[in-house]
Parts: C-alpha cells; sequence; structure tokens
C-alpha cells in the first residue's frame, strides 16, 4: 500500500471512495462538505492510500482554530477518513490516520482534532479533547467522540474552544442531531449506570 498526497485528477476516485464509505450517494452530505471545505479556502491537504495503483482510501485535514485565552491557535480538523468498503479491516484507516498525524507534526501543526468513534480513533493516538482542557465547537458533540491528538509543536496555553471551519455548519455535519443525539445519549447514560464510564 502506498499513501501519498491526493492531487487534483484524483478528485473523482476520492469522492467515489467516500461516497461508498459512507453509504451516500455521490452528492451526499460527506462529499458536499469536502467540497465547501475546498472551495471556501479551509482545507489543507488530503492523502489517499493506493492498493496496486487503485485509491482505495482519502484522509482530509483542514484548518480550524483553538480560541485560546491568549491568541487564537490555527489547528488541524482530520474529516473525513474514508476507506472503500471492500477494503476496510485492512489497515488502511489506521496507515492514513497515521500519515495524517505525521503530516501536522512535519508541518508545525500543534494539534488534530476529530469527531468520531472512540474506539476506533482513542487506539490510534487521539485522546478526549475535553481531557487536556479543550472545549467542543457544538454542544451536539457527544463527549466521547470530541477526540484530539496532541503534537510537539503545542504549548500548555494552547487551550480553549474548538472553532470549525465553516464548511461545517454551511452543511451541516458538525456533531449530531435528534433523534440520533437523543439516541447517543441514552446508550452512553446506560454505560454509565452499568459502570461503563464515558
Amino acid at each position: 500500500m502506498q499513501i501519498r498526497q491526493a492531487t487534483y485528477a484524483d478528485r473523482a476516485a476520492v469522492e467515489a471512495v467516500t461516497a461508498a464509505a459512507f453509504g451516500e450517494e455521490p452528492e451526499g452530505r460527506v462529499v458536499t462538505m469536502m467540497r465547501t471545505l475546498e472551495s471556501t479556502g479551509a482545507a489543507r491537504v488530503g492523502l489517499v492510500a493506493l492498493h496496486e495503483d487503485e485509491l482505495v482510501g482519502h484522509v482530509g485535514l483542514s484548518r480550524g482554530w483553538v480560541d485560546a485565552r491568549q491568541a487564537l491557535v490555527e489547528v488541524l480538523v482530520l474529516s473525513p477518513l474514508s476507506v472503500h468498503p471492500g477494503h476496510q479491516r485492512r489497515g488502511v484507516g489506521t496507515a492514513l490516520v497515521a500519515a495524517a498525524l505525521a503530516f501536522g507534526d512535519d508541518q508545525g501543526w500543534p494539534a488534530v482534532f476529530l469527531e468520531g468513534g472512540w474506539d476506533y480513533y482513542g487506539a490510534r493516538g487521539f485522546v478526549s479533547g475535553g481531557s487536556q482542557g479543550f472545549d467542543p465547537p457544538s454542544a451536539r458533540i457527544p463527549e466521547r467522540a470530541f477526540q484530539v491528538a496532541v503534537l510537539t509543536s503545542h504549548e500548555p496555553w494552547m487551550v480553549g474552544r474548538l472553532v470549525y471551519p465553516e464548511a461545517f455548519w454551511l452543511t451541516d455535519t458538525a456533531g449530531v442531531r435528534d433523534p440520533r443525539l437523543a439516541r447517543i445519549e441514552e446508550l452512553s447514560a446506560q454505560a454509565n449506570d452499568a459502570g461503563g464510564g464515558t
């Protein structure tokens, strides 16, 4: 498997893999979010995974900010991570996440944020954003889903609320809404009652 930066020529394949990974139509919300991140200037880099010259995965990194007391700090937001269904559970996503974190560290970014499944990203270098002094950009992001990987150039004062790029709001892809949010909260409460924690 090869991982490299995406090029304009990869765009159609990236969108096809993303739509397939999220079970959406070609013009679905996630592809629309990606296009909006690019058209509004927030996208910073896309990394693609190739297997025998076939594009099988993609991860996007965009610019966000941490609204720290001392200054506004530019950070990266990882979204989306997409692996074609036929290539999932083969380490493609893990390799893309590792490459995204390496890119951020190499380029001097202080942190990479995301919202996603704790069981997946928690095993791949991410920790709870709240545990590191960060606040989520929306109250609709479940606590366990708000995650961060703090990188080498991060300094202790660089904490505060994460501010998403405008594209996340324009495409309504920040957090989740009811009834799904209510169901997640219910399941989380049940886990707490059973001693499972959050």
